[in-house]
């Protein structure tokens, strides 16, 4: 694998796009480069596949509330990290939460606090500082 230092932000909706702001400013405060993109794992199935194959980033990102289905997507796709950030659309984002870390067997997501968006970012950051350090 061939570490560009790239992040990409995965929101299913623009809806999402103040908390993916969010993490990108501190991306961008870190000079890590990223890129934003929306597609929804239920709406776009078949773009975001496309997206999660041609992707060049090192790491997602991925937002999601209600059922939460994005990051586990992304995940069951990739063998890249996959940081999942549950967000409270309803039930205090405590269904997102539980969807992203209820993941299978083989199908890790890393998941920071619910509207965890900041943190998401520096996890992203100490994981490229890995793959860049070698």
């Amino acid at each position: 694998m061939v570490c560009r230092g790239k992040v990409a932000i995965v929101i299913g909706s623009e809806r999402d796009r103040a908390h993916a702001d969010r993490a990108a400013t501190v991306l961008r405060e870190h000079g890590v480069d990223y890129e934003v993109v929306v597609l929804s794992a239920h709406r776009n199935p078949k773009e975001l596949e496309k997206f999660i194959e041609s992707s060049d980033a090192d790491v997602f990102i991925a937002m999601a509330g209600l059922a939460a289905h994005l990051p586990g997507f992304i995940a069951s796709r990739t063998q890249k990290p996959v940081i999942g950030v549950p967000l409270n659309v309803a039930l205090g984002g405590l269904d997102s939460l539980l969807s992203i870390v209820q993941m299978p067997r083989g199908v890790p997501v890393a998941t920071v606090g619910i509207d965890n968006a900041e943190n998401a970012a520096f996890l992203a950051i100490r994981i490229l500082r890995l793959c860049l350090e070698r």
